[in-house]
């Protein structure tokens, strides 16, 4: 029924049914151990008596003065007061002497003398010593009997040494006194080591009963694992104390491996262990994966004045950004057709004014030419480039960049099939290209030194590479500056927020493509993407001036 209500819980906290149980374990243990002492110390204790019998006994038998008084006719006359000596010098509680029947030589009380033995004789009588409990005239005893032997061999006198049982028992109580003592101080001191145990489980547990941590642990777990969201906890040393399969799916990792290794040594986006080792929270921070974009929280987890490490949450926000960039390219080429169509509005209303003012060649010849410049890029582009959302791509962005005032010019080697680059997911594009056309407008309006913005654009098969190439005649980068472009929250520009480009070399790592950053009057970008599927390679970069 005890172990039914344990397991029930008993509407205890866990902390006091495990002290309850530790002080029933104490005190058993303890009454066990003294039990065992007590009956260890009583054996003892008649052990020694014997032995202190039998050698008393065993020394007189052996003694002349003995063997020569039994040829006396008398011999009590002379063993009497010699037994009485030896009994008070040894402390024993009685010395009988008698004959080989029994017949008594000696005894405690004189008048006793010549009455016969009360107890075993027969060992002795056929030449050995022994011991034996038994009570007889002075009470329940620990005796020996020893015999005395004559010059040939034969049992001549026994000799019988004897303590009181009543003694043993006095000085067992002097033992078991000290024994309690012991006894009780292990048991205070058991029962004070419980306390402390109990004091701390009740503040790790936090007062709860086994049932509430065990439905604690399995909604944690669930939740942990059911939930997709990343979830790291971090000690205050910074090793890593949980991984849940959220954050081991966005991060790449294994579980079992990242718990309990250091944050530095699982693997972690060099951005994001920086963040995590400044010591301060961050909220909806962009991070770089090696294939994903993440958007990190941290928040410090404290009790009092204690660190108890950090809470980093992980959310995919790679297919977000993806349709984003797609959104902003579509935005941009919609933007586009408004301000085409806005300048077509204007230019017909040219035409039909100079038609109205009866100049029709002067308006047919207005008309051909503004049409042959508006069509010219268009066809450039589609008759070059079959591949549609990169042609998207580059129409919105042409006609973006000609609205603020940049012209786009697509190189006469311009030429990509669709086919070609099937493996090559639509959406690297459009981050390739549409990042690099954005750097490239951005720092031309920000000065040419004099000369028209003008950003070029290259987009070829090579080999076995897909070559993007885009140069602007800006002022151009420092080697500094190119060793770091491609770094998350790296700009050139005061508000620039640096994720442009470093989403461009997320996505030419991922194919095991290869970046080349040069300032030839301006600067110089060329991403190399192979043809074929290769695994991914550490990102390569050359820095050319």
């Amino acid at each position: 029924m005890t172990r039914n209500w344990f397991s029930r819980g008993g509407g205890w906290s866990l902390a006091r049914q495990l002290f309850a149980l530790q002080v029933v374990i104490v005190v058993t243990v303890v009454l066990a151990g003294a039990g065992l002492a007590w009956y260890d110390a009583q054996r003892r204790n008649q052990q020694a008596a014997r032995q202190e019998v039998i050698a008393v006994a065993e020394t007189l038998a052996a003694t002349p003065q003995l063997r020569r008084a039994l040829r006396l006719p008398d011999p009590s006359t002379i063993l009497q007061p010699w037994s009485q000596e030896v009994q008070a010098d040894t402390g024993v509680d009685f010395i009988t002497i008698m004959d080989p029947r029994g017949i008594r030589y000696t005894h405690p009380e004189p008048r006793r003398i010549g009455e016969r033995f009360w107890g075993h004789i027969g060992p002795a009588v056929r030449g050995r010593t022994f011991t034996e409990t038994y009570t007889g005239t002075l009470g329940p005893s620990v005796r020996a009997v020893a015999p005395v032997f004559g010059k040939a061999g034969e049992v001549r006198a026994l000799v019988s040494v004897g303590i009181k049982v009543r003694v043993l028992a006095r000085e067992f109580r002097e033992q078991l006194i000290g024994l309690i003592l012991v006894a009780a101080m292990a048991l205070l001191l058991g029962g004070l080591g419980t306390y402390w145990v109990s004091t701390r489980l009740r503040r790790h547990t936090h007062g709860l009963r086994p049932a509430e941590l065990s439905r604690m642990y399995e909604y944690h777990d669930a939740v942990l694992h059911g939930v997709w969201e990343g979830i790291l906890l971090l000690s205050p040393s910074g090793s890593v104390t949980l991984c849940n399969d959220g954050a081991a799916t966005l991060l790449s990792l294994d579980p079992s491996a990242a718990e309990g290794t250091a944050m530095d040594d699982i693997g972690l986006p060099e951005s994001l262990v920086d963040t995590l080792r400044s010591g301060y929270s961050a909220h909806d921070e962009l991070h770089l994966t090696a294939d994903r974009v993440l958007l990190v929280n941290v928040s410090l987890v404290r009790s009092g004045n204690r660190d108890l490490g950090r809470v980093v949450t992980l959310r995919d926000h790679t297919e977000l950004q993806a349709l984003n960039r797609e959104l902003d390219s579509m935005r941009g080429f919609s933007e586009s057709l408004r301000s085409q169509a806005h300048e077509s509005a204007k230019r017909l209303h040219t035409v039909v004014s100079l038609i109205e003012l009866g100049r029709t060649e002067q308006a047919v010849e207005f008309a051909t030419a503004e049409l042959e410049l508006a069509q010219q890029l268009t066809d450039r582009v589609m008759g070059a480039v079959t591949e549609p959302v990169l042609a998207a791509v580059l129409l919105g962005k042409s006609a973006e960049a000609h609205e603020r005032g940049v012209d786009v010019v697509l190189t006469e080697d311009t030429e990509v099939d669709e086919a070609a680059i099937e493996h090559i997911e639509r959406r690297d594009l459009v981050t390739i290209l549409g990042n690099l056309l954005d750097n490239a407008i951005e720092a031309v309006l920000e000065g040419t030194g004099g000369q028209r913005p003008t950003v070029t654009v290259t987009a070829r098969t090579d080999h076995d590479d897909l070559l993007v190439r885009v140069a602007d005649n800006g002022t151009g980068l420092d080697p500094e500056s190119a060793e770091k472009v491609f770094e998350r929250n790296f700009s050139t520009r005061q508000n620039g927020r640096g994720l442009g480009l470093a989403l461009v070399g997320q996505s030419f790592r991922r194919y095991g493509g290869r970046v080349e950053v040069a300032d030839h009057d301006g600067a110089v970008f060329t991403v190399h993407l192979p043809l074929s599927p290769a695994p991914v390679a550490a990102p390569s970069a050359e820095v050319r001036s």
